[in-house]
């Protein structure tokens, strides 16, 4: 099977790029990486004898591979085509999306940023419960200590 699974990743990166290497991993699959279009694609078996999994990325600055953005299972029997559609599809899903705006400047993001709410609505002030407890428990502790030291 492994063989097989060879011989269809170098159909396929034919068919997809012009420009590409093929090469087995650590784990038994095979990559196919097309370095000018910053993606790629690994076929490993599937679940089936006739499957194979088909997994594709991105490429990184630097050479590294993105983890797997995109995969989908297809038969082998299907022909290097289908393959190759399958494929396409699957790339075009790995496809970054659009980028965000531009984040205004920081000098104007200062002054027209409003004060900071929780969730309550009231602003970050300690309420009147919270003052109870504190008070509360500051009673028990200086209870305590003079209970220790002789006092009362």
């Amino acid at each position: 099977m492994s063989a097989k699974l060879r011989e269809t990743a170098d159909e396929l990166a034919d068919v997809l790029w012009r420009e590409h290497t093929v090469y087995r991993d650590r784990t038994g699959c095979v990559v196919i990486r097309g370095e000018h279009v910053e993606r790629w694609i690994s076929l490993s078996t599937g679940a089936g004898r006739d499957e194979v999994l088909l997994r594709a990325g991105r490429i990184l600055d630097g050479g590294t591979t993105a983890p797997a953005r995109t995969e989908a299972v297809a038969s082998l029997s299907a022909g290097t085509t289908a393959l190759a559609a399958v494929c396409r599809r699957l790339l075009a899903e790995t496809a970054p999306g659009p980028s965000r705006p531009a984040r205004p400047s920081a000098r104007r993001d200062r002054r027209n940023r409003r004060p900071r709410r929780s969730a309550s609505g009231r602003g970050r002030h300690t309420g009147l419960v919270s003052w109870l407890v504190v008070a509360c428990v500051a009673g028990l502790i200086g209870l305590y200590v003079a209970g220790r030291t002789g006092v009362l």
